[in-house]
């Protein structure tokens, strides 16, 4: 496994992040804790989860799975950069109580010690913000967050699905304030979804955040969608099956004719199409890592088959040209 800083902070996390997502919805929690020991045996030390996944009444379940593991002892959680996530509504269905959602310091303080108490932990390395709350200011985010730190119950905070523009306001508030402000963002960005590449990667790279990816095969549809439709789309060798997302883009025409260009490109190398749009994220400038989300531990293998592969030049242009990026902001829109 390969190393690196997380954004501008001394920490070293791999280069592949194990997403939880699916431990709890699609992995009960024995085929977790599998999949949870390859990961750490393989070398991979940065678990990213979240404090609604299980979804629905099961929103918890997810954390409480990795809870369940850490306390098998035996070195997991002090081998492990556990992030989590904050925003979304934990209350119980039909609860209209207020501040079981969003970024109040009211609703921080809650979540993070009912996240803390369901990872059978006492501090969480990373944590993030699940998405922008526009109704509360950076100011009071920060003073809830520089408590959590005092208090040792956080190390990091982070975010996801932030703008450019938000990722600046954050850090220039957290700058007023003399604190240390987001080391990470969490963002939607795979070959076929580049248009972070405009703005929220040059505001991360400039505040020394690192790149945090997710849906790093864009729901399945680089993961080899067309040669698993021909295939009979059983799911067996690790590949996202072609539904949802995926079958929604493949019955777009141009969608389905640029993946056929992808596939018949690596097919010609003799590459994995999952494979090998995880290892273009790896050669992407700011990228930390992207999210893996096995439901399987065929799924992890291939992702970690990935760090390995190198890509050259000739290549990497090849895939420029099936999948442009929208150009750096603001000369992709003016002059």
């Amino acid at each position: 496994m390969e190393y690196t800083q997380l954004g501008r902070t001394g920490l070293r996390v791999s280069r592949i992040v194990l997403g939880t997502m699916n431990f709890g919805p699609h992995t009960d929690e024995a085929g977790s804790h599998t999949i949870m020991d390859a990961a750490q045996d393989a070398g991979i030390n940065f678990f990213d989860t979240a404090n609604v996944y299980g979804w629905g009444p099961n929103k918890g379940r997810t954390e409480e799975i990795l809870g369940t593991w850490f306390a098998k002892g035996g070195g997991r959680r002090e081998r492990t950069v556990l992030a989590t996530k904050v925003f979304g509504s934990m209350a119980a269905e039909g609860d209209t109580t207020p501040n079981q959602d969003r970024l109040s310091a009211l609703n921080i303080r809650r979540a993070v010690d009912a996240s803390l108490k369901r990872l059978q932990t006492d501090h969480i390395d990373l944590y993030q913000f699940h998405h922008v709350d526009r109704r509360t200011p950076w100011d009071e985010i920060w003073q809830a967050i520089d408590v959590l730190i005092q208090q040792g119950k956080i190390l990091y905070a982070g975010s996801s699905n932030h703008a450019g523009w938000h990722i600046a306001q954050a850090n220039e508030t957290a700058a007023r304030r003399g604190t240390f402000g987001l080391v990470s963002e969490q963002c939607l960005y795979n070959l076929a979804e580049r248009r972070a590449e405009m703005e929220v990667i040059p505001a991360a790279q400039e505040y020394g955040l690192g790149v945090i990816p997710w849906s790093p095969l864009a729901g399945g549809l680089l993961g080899g969608a067309l040669r698993k439709q021909t295939a009979g789309g059983s799911g067996g060798e690790g590949v996202r099956s072609t539904t949802g997302r995926s079958a929604d883009a493949l019955a777009d025409t141009a969608a389905r004719e640029q993946i056929q260009r992808y596939e018949d490109l690596l097919a010609g190398r003799g590459l994995d199409p999952g494979e090998t749009a995880l290892a273009w994220l790896l050669t992407r400038p700011g990228v930390t890592g992207p999210i893996v989300g096995p439901r399987i531990p065929e799924q992890l293998e291939s992702a970690l088959r990935a760090v390995e592969l190198k890509l050259d030049d000739e290549l990497l242009d090849s895939l420029d040209e099936i999948f442009p990026g929208p150009g750096p902001s603001p000369e992709a829109f003016a002059w």
